[in-house]
């Protein structure tokens, strides 16, 4: 057939009908690829299972393989991968059409010139193994395998809008706001040129269909401006309005290819002592972060799943969230933008800088920006994260730099940012790199105390004032079936997370300086090298569930202190058997009255903001209502004498021994109850804190590998018992802290 001069383009999604193969095979037959393998659809990920079971899970070279055909009447026929992770070779009747590094973004490949008449094998070899050269390589995170994003071939006539410009929709929408007037620029790049003896080609630009502007294409380029007066401002939560852009290619009269694209009129800025303005008013940033991956299928995810995590942000009452630590699936940059949820976007430039991969740390923000930034959520692009665990040197600035430039040069509208480790120096060169900037604090979980938090952005501000800061992650682990009647750090039950969480929030509160504060996390998520609290294979941090069935105690905190649907909760409904004789009965609510009702009978009646506190006898089985006007929550206490074993975490139960047992503190002789830092200062003492030291890092996984700790954070660890070390740690039989203890009691002070 021959190509249709006039036809726009058309998409056609390729999910069904494709064969997966462990093993590389680019150049097999159908049947070949067929018998290696199975039949799947895609999204598909080959690590859904193993990439949470915890330990080792497979990463290397795979084969997806699907027949397709050409359509005679197009022009040109791409195909579009929404996310391959991590590296891709795709081939078209065994030939190679071409390659893609970076597991997070859209890519497309021209297949025109290898099409033939009837059915080809289209095949990708996917590769999740660990390189040098593609970014992220070491992280907190299981790098799933596979085509775990849409798929789709796109037709085009012989003129159509660029397809080949970094992924991006191939068009470009500028809004600049002056008072109730916007400027909004439009530019796009057009392939091909017109028919013999037609009319020249042409751009028609309009916005929700009233203003329109028609442009000649010049040297494969068409720029327009149309003015909106009267303009409605993208306003977060309040009016997450949203305009639309429609781009027509014309030939005459005749449409060739359309493009349509969302866009809002804003203005933002971060002020040091302010945080964040939106508009012109102050416009607190206060949310999570959130990793894409769900329990059972990896990041192979849904559109329900996507809409359920956009549901839960917004019964959070969140004004912002951080999507960590790669770029995200367009549908949900596009809940964001309708929701009005203020959006932190990065690229996975993570934890170690790899000098072979700077290039493609470039690319990849390259494509995030190009292909996001018509999104009316997002106000800064993240360079990396946590990128100096392993140092901060000349090449790590350097690399930064660029990229904060390149970032500047493609879109000068929005900010660069830095999620800071804890454990940089703040008189970093890095730290002053991007526009704005926030740093990663986990005092009161990995070390220190959480009133440690206070204390270091406090002093942050006060010695740099004139710099904003943020808090891109904190939290703590919990996993719900590990309850406490006195709940601890490094316990990992769901009580402590939320007393840790209540100090944090009103710490937040109490700092309206802090440019942006996200929770890290959403939800728990598969971190293949973790071990701990009871769960392989996962971080437990997130204030949901893996699965999102399960909202902790520490998801109602925060929807108590930012959500203005009225509610109660009362927390602890997991620690049902009790054996106290008078327990604490905590109630979360954003009411100002909260009335307790014992059997029925009314208990106690508080004032106050988010978290109740009752004191409630118990003698047998209670029925717990928790009530506010017409709101109301129930739980069933039990009084019991023994505690059930399953409800005690075994670093609880380290902790209960601690308080137990008598450990040996001779006079003059060191001791578990000591210091690190005084310990340290005898040279065997030394010896042994290296070696602890060093098992606990172990016991993080990979991220904890080739940590360096500047002398301000030494200084808090220094502080820190080795009793209250271990506890944190976790998982340490207690034969062994006996003999760690023997140990320093042979060191004299």
């Amino acid at each position: 057939m021959t190509p249709i001069p006039g036809r726009p383009r058309q998409v056609t999604p390729i999910l069904d009908g494709w064969a997966f193969a462990p093993a590389e095979l680019p150049s097999a037959s159908w049947a070949d690829v067929v018998a290696a393998g199975e039949q799947v659809t895609v999204p598909h990920t080959w690590n859904a299972v193993d990439g949470q079971a915890g330990g080792d899970y497979r990463r290397g070279r795979s084969t997806y393989a699907r027949l397709v055909e050409a359509d005679g009447a197009a022009a040109e026929t791409w195909v579009e991968f929404a996310g391959v992770n991590s590296s891709a070779e795709v081939y078209l009747g065994g030939q190679l059409v071409g390659r893609h590094e970076g597991g997070y973004s859209t890519f497309r490949v021209n297949l025109t010139d290898h099409l033939v008449d009837g059915a080809q094998i289209l095949s990708v070899v996917v590769d999740n193994a660990a390189n040098e050269r593609t970014y992220p390589q070491q992280a907190d995170f299981t790098f799933y395998g596979g085509i775990y994003r849409d798929v789709q071939l796109i037709t085009v006539g012989p003129a159509h809008f660029v397809l080949d410009d970094h992924g991006g929709p191939g068009l470009t929408v500028t809004p600049t706001l002056d008072g109730d007037r916007a400027e909004v620029a439009l530019s796009t790049s057009v392939v091909g040129a017109k028919t013999a003896d037609g009319p020249g080609l042409a751009v028609r630009f309009t916005v929700d269909g009233v203003a329109d502007v028609i442009v000649p294409v010049v040297d494969g380029t068409a720029a327009g401006t149309l003015a909106i007066e009267q303009v409605r401002r993208w306003h977060g939560l309040r009016d997450p309005h949203l305009y639309t852009a429609h781009a027509e290619l014309l030939e005459g009269e005749t449409v060739l290819d359309v493009v349509d694209l969302r866009f809002g009129c804003r203005e933002f800025a971060v002020d040091p002592g302010r945080g964040f303005l939106l508009n012109g008013e102050e416009y607190p940033l206060r949310g999570v972060s959130r990793h894409q991956d769900h329990q059972g299928v990896g990041n192979a995810i849904t559109e329900e799943m996507k809409r359920k995590d956009l549901e839960l942000l917004r019964e959070l009452g969140v004004t912002t969230v951080r999507l960590a630590h790669y770029q995200h699936d367009q549908l949900f940059y596009d809940l964001c933008d309708e929701a009005g949820i203020v959006v932190w976007s990065e690229i996975p430039q993570i934890t170690v800088f790899l000098p072979g991969a700077t290039g493609n740390a470039r690319d990849q923000l390259t494509e995030l920006i190009v292909q996001n930034r018509h999104h009316a959520s997002i106000i800064s692009w993240g360079l990396s994260n946590e990128i100096t665990l392993a140092g901060a040197g000349e090449d790590v600035l350097a690399a930064h730099r660029d990229l904060n430039d390149l970032a500047h040069e493609l879109d000068p509208t929005r900010l660069t940012a830095m999620a800071h480790l804890f454990l940089l120096e703040t008189d970093n060169p890095l730290v002053t790199v991007p526009d704005v900037m926030s740093y990663n604090l986990y005092f009161g979980w990995y070390v220190g105390e959480v009133g440690d938090n206070d204390t270091w952005l406090d002093d942050f501000h006060a010695a740099r004032p004139e710099i904003a800061i943020g808090l891109s992650e904190y939290g703590a682990d919990a996993n719900p079936q590990f309850q406490a009647a006195e709940p601890a750090k490094g316990d990992y039950t769901e009580g402590y997370q939320a007393l840790y969480h209540e100090h944090m929030l009103t710490m937040i509160e109490q700092r309206p300086w802090l440019w942006a504060t996200h929770v890290w996390n959403l939800a728990d998520f598969g971190s293949a090298g973790r071990d701990e609290g009871g769960a392989a294979g996962r971080n437990q941090k997130g204030l949901v569930s893996f699965d999102r069935t399960l909202k902790k105690d520490s998801f109602y905190l925060y929807k108590a202190a930012w959500a203005s649907e009225p509610f109660v909760h009362v927390a602890g409904r997991r620690r049902a058997e009790r054996v106290e004789d008078v327990t604490e009965v905590i109630v979360y609510s954003n009411q100002e009255r909260v009335s307790l009702l014992v059997d029925g009978a009314e208990h106690a009646t508080v004032e106050g903001r988010r978290a109740f506190r009752f004191r409630v006898p118990l003698t047998g089985e209670h029925k717990i209502t928790a009530r506010s006007g017409d709101l109301t929550d129930t739980i069933t206490l039990r009084k019991v004498d023994e505690v059930p074993a399953v409800s005690v975490m075994p670093t609880t139960t380290i902790a209960n021994w601690f308080d137990d047992a008598e450990l040996p503190t001779p006079d003059g002789f060191f001791s578990v109850h000591d210091t690190l830092g005084d310990i340290k200062q005898s040279e065997d003492g030394a010896r042994l804190i290296a070696s602890v030291l060093e098992a606990v890092a172990t016991s993080r996984g990979e991220v904890g590998k080739g940590v360096e700790i500047p002398p301000a954070m030494q200084a808090i660890v220094d502080r820190m018992s080795v009793e209250k070390l271990i506890r944190q740690a976790g998982g340490v039989p207690v034969e062994r802290i006996a003999t760690l203890n023997a140990q320093l009691n042979l060191i004299a002070k």
